[in-house]
């Protein structure tokens, strides 16, 4: 470990970090602390690790699932959720598409699309064990 060190955000790119930030903000409801036309950040209120969004104006959407030859996904946020129908909804409301559903052994799993093309997962736990953010690493 390095002395000192600490995440503060995931960075996603776009062509339009304020409207990425706004829809982040529409999810999971945390308040905008940098506003500007090329960098946008969501940041907790407890000031614990945010979400950024960077000017990418030759940004490529990633396909899901993956296909040779295409934009691979390098990274997708994980959304934990009480009630997947209802998060499902306001996803889609604020501009999410949905990519597609799984089941995994302790949860429901939907795949969704946000406003820039990256994908991200929201899901809720069911049944007793682990969730894989849960699990041991191997």
């Amino acid at each position: 470990m390095i002395p000192g060190i600490r995440l503060t955000a995931a960075v996603l790119g776009t062509p339009d970090p304020r409207g990425l930030a706004r829809f982040y903000q529409r999810l999971l409801g945390w308040p905008i602390r940098d506003d500007e036309p090329e960098w946008a950040t969501l940041r907790p209120a407890d000031g614990s690790t945010g979400l950024s969004f960077q000017l990418e104006r030759e940004h490529v959407p990633p396909v899901w699932p993956p296909e040779p030859g295409t934009q691979q996904m390098q990274t997708h946020l994980d959304l934990q959720v009480e009630d997947l129908a209802a998060a499902g909804a306001a996803a889609e409301e604020a501009g999410a598409r949905l990519l597609g559903a799984h089941t995994e052994p302790h949860e429901e799993v939907r795949v969704y699309a946000d406003p820039a093309g990256h994908p991200f997962c929201l899901f809720v736990r069911v049944g007793a064990g682990p969730s894989r953010q849960e699990q041991p690493d191997a």
